[in-house]
């Protein structure tokens, strides 16, 4: 674990909700602007994006050629016709888990979006804590691909999603009763807010395969799976925090590939990487905001993601 005292460029200004950088600071945006968007580019750019994300999430259907799908009484396109959410039960695992799915089925032409979801996406949230008999849940998601927006790029999927959910119950062998809150975007030309309530009894040993497990395999690979040699990160502070560069050695995946890079802590904001690759080489630079003027960056807390064309390589931790 490093310890970094990175300096703060005008920290007054960040409690408007904006960073030097003029990307949307997510500690001070309220809950309901961050589900639309999280837009960010330099100085006035940063104002006209800000007004781009909000003409996508509110210009009326009928000026944007939505206008089939049934409208609600706002005017905007009735996200019930939009997406149908349900939990798909899946099987008892060997060791008292189970592997249950969560099935988003989307009307054609719309998309949602992957755990993060890029600058112009809309991160998704899940609220277990009404169920019962579950104490843990951990999420398995397949492979995501890119969406450009408004000359803005995303993270996510089209059509549809069978997201793996693996269940561990405080009382092993028992029912679960699995109660969701779920928020979600929903994006064609224009974006928006879903919110998503479901229910199910979980018994029995269920029954293993079908579209669980063609989601489990469509998962991303491990290091080891990848060919991946070596990955190291530097650090260095920046205007308001910290500049990460991650090298790793590696095959190249197909089409253009993308780095993305997550630390399990939501108040810190990691930016968009910038992926280049020489030879085996590939490099990704990325800026870590951090809640404080100083904080403790436990490298081990990494999780480097390289998307490519219908594959990816998930990569934890980082050796210094």
């Amino acid at each position: 674990m490093t310890r970094i005292h990175a300096p703060l460029a005008n920290p007054g200004r960040r409690q408007s909700g904006r960073r030097q950088s003029g990307r949307p600071d997510p500690r001070h945006v309220p809950r309901a602007a961050r589900l639309r968007a999280r837009f960010g580019a330099p100085g006035g750019a940063g104002r006209q994006v800000l007004a781009l994300a909000a003409s996508l999430f509110l210009a009326p259907a009928a000026l944007i050629g939505v206008s089939a799908l049934p409208a609600s009484a706002s005017g905007q396109p009735d996200v019930a016709q939009i997406v149908h959410a349900e939990v798909l039960p899946g099987w008892r695992m060997n060791d008292g888990h189970r592997m249950a799915a969560l099935k988003l089925t989307l009307a054609p032409g719309w998309h949602t979006y992957w755990r993060a979801p890029g600058d112009a996406g809309i991160p998704p949230s899940f609220d277990w804590s009404k169920s019962t008999n579950l104490k843990a849940v951990a999420i398995h998601w397949p492979v995501p691909r890119t969406f450009d927006l408004g000359g803005l790029r995303s993270i996510g999927y089209e059509g549809g999603l069978v997201l793996p959910i693996e269940l561990t119950p405080k009382a092993a062998g028992k029912p679960i009763a699995l109660e969701a809150q779920i928020d979600i975007g929903v994006c064609k030309d224009i974006c928006l807010p879903a919110s998503l309530s479901l229910r199910a009894d979980l018994s029995g040993p269920g029954k293993k395969g079908g579209a669980i497990r063609g989601a489990l395999t469509d998962g991303p690979e491990s290091a080891a799976k990848a060919g991946v040699k070596d990955v190291s990160c530097t650090v260095a502070p920046s205007a308001d925090g910290l500049a990460l560069t991650a090298r790793l050695r590696m095959p190249p995946l197909p089409g253009k590939e993308l780095t993305v890079v997550e630390l399990p802590d939501p108040a810190i904001w990691v930016s968009e990487a910038k992926t280049t690759r020489q030879g085996d080489t590939l490099t990704a630079v990325a800026d870590i905001v951090p809640p404080s003027k100083s904080f403790a960056l436990d490298r081990s807390q990494l999780t480097i993601t390289v998307l490519g064309q219908g594959r990816a390589v998930e990569l934890h931790g980082c050796a210094g």
